[in-house]
């Protein structure tokens, strides 16, 4: 399993986790159906709004990762582990954020676990399909996706893309779930966390993912 770990020990402060209340042992919580598309609908407007405010300026291209105006934390590499989430293989995006973004995406992953384990469901993790964008990226992104922004939130590092469609499953012997149940769940954390002011997020139908942009 290609599980993808951060850098970055060193918290400036702690970020109060949103966590998954569990149901008594042997009595598994219910899953909550909702739309996400009515649910999840914070426009470019919103996003870029708050990404500039904990973002860094918008590089060129990758060669100015290193002297970013922030500090920005790896979330991929072949040599980490233990992490709730999986970072996918990007083409037009590198694995690197800022803090506040590093420490929600470990959020979204943990606190999913945690609620699929207590609906009695199979572990599986969270797949992160887009990450920070240079200004690079993104011409070259638009050459072959008409709905690329030239304003990308993801140049800011505070920005993930995470699909609801595929999930990497920790067990390929056990069980298997279903994509709709998957997909509930991890509309749930994310409910969860921007009713704690901690993100917006916007439900994509095209790429088939959550569009998620970390708050200060």
């Amino acid at each position: 399993m290609a599980v993808i770990a951060c850098s970055g020990d060193k918290m400036a402060r702690v970020v109060p986790e949103v966590e998954a209340p569990c149901a008594a042992v042997g009595k598994p919580n219910r899953i909550s159906y909702f739309s996400a598309g009515r649910a999840f609908n914070d426009l470019n407007d919103v996003h870029l709004a708050a990404a500039s405010l904990i973002g860094i300026e918008p590089l060129a291209s990758r060669d100015e990762i290193p002297g970013a105006s922030r500090e920005l934390f790896l979330v991929g590499g072949a040599m980490r582990y233990n992490e709730p989430f999986v970072v996918d293989e990007l083409k037009h995006s590198s694995p690197f954020l800022v803090k506040e973004a590093r420490d929600l995406l470990h959020d979204i992953g943990r606190n999913f676990q945690d609620s699929l384990k207590c609906k009695g469901l199979p572990a599986y993790s969270v797949i992160v399909s887009s990450v920070l964008r240079t200004d690079a990226d993104v011409k070259r992104l638009s050459r072959s996706n008409v709905n690329a922004s030239e304003r990308s939130v993801h140049c800011y590092g505070t920005t993930v893309d995470i699909s609801y469609r595929r999930f990497e499953k920790h067990d390929d012997e056990g069980p298997d779930a279903r994509e709709v149940d998957l997909k509930a769940v991890l509309a749930e954390v994310l409910r969860d966390l921007r009713a704690a002011g901690r993100c917006y997020v916007k439900y994509e139908i095209k790429q088939a993912c959550f569009h998620i942009t970390a708050r200060g």
